[in-house]
């Protein structure tokens, strides 16, 4: 059951990716990294605090998608 309205404050995986700019995956990365933390909802319907997003969003590095394994010769 999506939320029709999240509480006050709070936002949705899909509100908050929005809000910052992100996909919604890149919101689920950055809660496994520890940079950013659910405050509530349910496992399946996590929200954020909208403050938390945009410190989030600040801290964030973005992935390159290419990181090289080893030294290079």
């Amino acid at each position: 059951m999506e939320y029709i309205q999240p509480p006050a404050g709070t936002l949705t995986t899909s509100l908050a990716a929005m809000s910052a700019g992100v996909q919604p995956a890149t919101i689920r990365d950055w809660v496994r990294r520890g940079i950013l933390t659910r405050c509530g909802g349910s496992p399946g319907r996590p929200v954020y605090r909208l403050e938390d997003v945009q410190a989030a969003r600040k801290t964030a590095k973005p992935y390159s998608g290419n990181r090289h394994k080893g030294k290079a010769a």
